[in-house]
């Protein structure tokens, strides 16, 4: 049986930034807790915030290096941000073991202290939230205005779960015999390794560490490579709130040592669980490496989601619905509607307005930029992806209503593009596009809705709109998704539980059920009494 080693109490030094000329660093390997050099970057007139732009991991509370570095890039201009540490399989299982040392003390603080450290940190993401929203936008493009709703967002998970720290409760239960006593306790698991995606690389990261941390257990994060530095800037407020050292560590790495430091992370048995969000080819490979050693896995993965609209619904509204579901952060998101159905009685007019609505309202520009409403995709792959999709759908027969084609501001910037006349046999039909496109399918009763919406292996977001009672009980119930809107576009709140079925994922995320999934029950039988 592994010992526990309490950690030591003692503070992580104040970070400096290095001298210009004298940014001397470790050498690689060493775990020297010296001060890293700051970069700072300047998109247009308003720079990134030096004191949040860290480039380094952060293990055991300390800025670590690593032997080699890899460049994150703007999206939209495809300049280089800076150079982050390129963590491999060593450092990951380094990380580890400082989670671990540090989860043998923090299970043992209590609830209330836990729940105020959590306040704490969310009180300076508040303080801090211009900066953090203008790191998102220089590092996932997107637009300057979603980056402060998901910063806000972002933080209120560390509000949420500081106050569900305080609420987990175990049971008293009475059993036949008057000589027993049976209890159930709930303990933190352990450590957590927690893989991030870049589309929202704050919010991802504090919906899981958020319910770690007041379930007592300690994090490993893994950033997505396109998007490490909100992984940093949040390790450096957690600092400055007072989170002890090792429970919250940050590894980035490069895409090509990416394979190696997850299958690390989710191989290594001092980890007790695995929380990750991305693409359900890289769930299943991840879920593989889990069960050697059978840890609790939560897994978000990927969507389709279908958005209906019924011949009764209200058209404007369901216009209104679907550009809040399509078009946020230019369609890169796991809940975004991929699939419209349309009933042929409203679909007319339904297109028609859609069209127009996409016309007026939608702005193709760098994310700085105050009109903008559209940003890049990450990368060119994410395009190419769009324009196959657009073409595959166009040489089938389907007709292009607006868009179709890259914009001119640049590689990674693709036109809003809606398609109509769209059947079940084109690829944007059968696969999740992730970009600004969005095909339209006619369809004539309930019944042929509720078949396409779920003649798919996947089911984590759908969406109707209608105003027959009856009907949207029939549609919800019905609907194999894990969550559902109704006359509703956004139905993300971090009071709601989110998650999929089928090949979307296991377990839900934020909500009284977030924390659930970092705790095991444990029963306790007194006897002779």
């Amino acid at each position: 049986m592994t010992t526990c080693l309490r950690l030591q109490t003692c503070g992580a030094p104040r970070l400096r930034p290095a001298l210009l000329g004298r940014g001397l660093r470790p050498r690689a390997g060493c775990w020297a807790p010296g001060p890293a050099p700051l970069r700072a970057y300047a998109p247009g007139s308003g720079g990134l915030p030096a004191a949040l732009l860290r480039t380094d991991s952060f293990v055991g509370g300390r800025w670590l290096p690593a032997a080699a570095a890899f460049p994150v890039l703007d999206p939209a201009s495809g300049a280089e941000l800076g150079r982050v540490a390129d963590c491999g399989a060593p450092e990951a299982r380094a990380a580890v073991r400082a989670a671990y040392d540090a989860f043998c003390s923090w299970r043992g603080v209590s609830a209330k202290e836990r729940s105020s450290l959590l306040r704490k940190w969310y009180d300076l993401m508040i303080q801090n939230k211009d900066d953090l929203a203008k790191i998102i936008t220089a590092e996932s493009g997107k637009p300057l205005k979603e980056a402060q709703g998901e910063v806000l967002y972002s933080a209120l998970f560390l509000e949420w779960f500081s106050e569900e720290a305080r609420r987990v409760y175990g049971d008293i239960i009475s059993t036949p015999s008057k000589e027993k006593r049976a209890l159930v306790l709930k303990q933190p698991l352990g450590v957590a390794a927690v893989i991030t995606p870049w589309n929202f690389p704050s919010a991802m990261i504090t919906r899981k560490v958020g319910a770690a941390l007041a379930a007592g257990c300690t994090v490993v994060v893994k950033p997505a490579e396109d998007t490490p530095f909100s992984a940093l800037a949040l390790a450096e407020l957690a600092h400055q709130a007072g989170v002890p050292p090792g429970v919250y560590n940050v590894v980035p790495c490069s895409r090509q040592k990416a394979k190696d430091v997850g299958e690390a992370l989710c191989t290594d048995p001092l980890v007790s669980k695995i929380s990750f969000t991305g693409s359900t080819a890289t769930g299943k490979v991840l879920l593989r490496h889990a069960a050697d050693s059978v840890k609790r896995v939560s897994m978000e993965l990927g969507g389709h989601a279908p958005f209906i609209v019924f011949d009764s619904a209200n058209v404007d509204q369901a216009v209104a619905g679907a550009m809040a579901s399509k078009f946020r952060n230019s369609g890169q998101t796991c809940v975004c509607s991929n699939r419209f159905l349309v009933q042929r009685g409203i679909h007319d007019a339904f297109v028609k307005k859609f069209a127009e609505a996409i016309k007026a309202d939608l702005r193709v520009g760098n994310g700085f930029e105050e009109r903008t409403t559209q940003g890049p995709l990450i990368n060119e792959k994410a395009v190419e992806k769009v324009e196959k999709h657009v073409s595959d759908a166009l040489s089938k027969g389907a007709t292009l209503v607006t868009g179709g084609k890259r914009h001119q501001l640049g590689k990674n910037f693709f036109e809003p593009t809606l398609l109509s006349n769209v059947t079940q046999d084109m690829l944007c039909s059968r696969e999740e596009t992730f970009g600004p496109l969005a095909p339209v399918i006619k369809f004539d009763t309930e019944e042929e809705a509720l078949a396409i919406a779920n003649a798919t292996d996947v089911g984590l977001a759908g969406y109707f709109y209608s105003q027959d009672p009856a009907q949207i009980w029939r549609v919800a119930e019905q609907l194999e998704v894990g969550m559902v809107g109704v006359n509703e576009g956004l139905l993300s709140s971090v009071e709601c539980p989110f998650g999929g079925v089928k090949q979307s994922g296991l377990g839900r995320e934020g909500s009284k059920y977030g924390i659930a999934e970092y705790l095991e029950v444990k029963y306790v039988c007194l006897g002779g009494l």
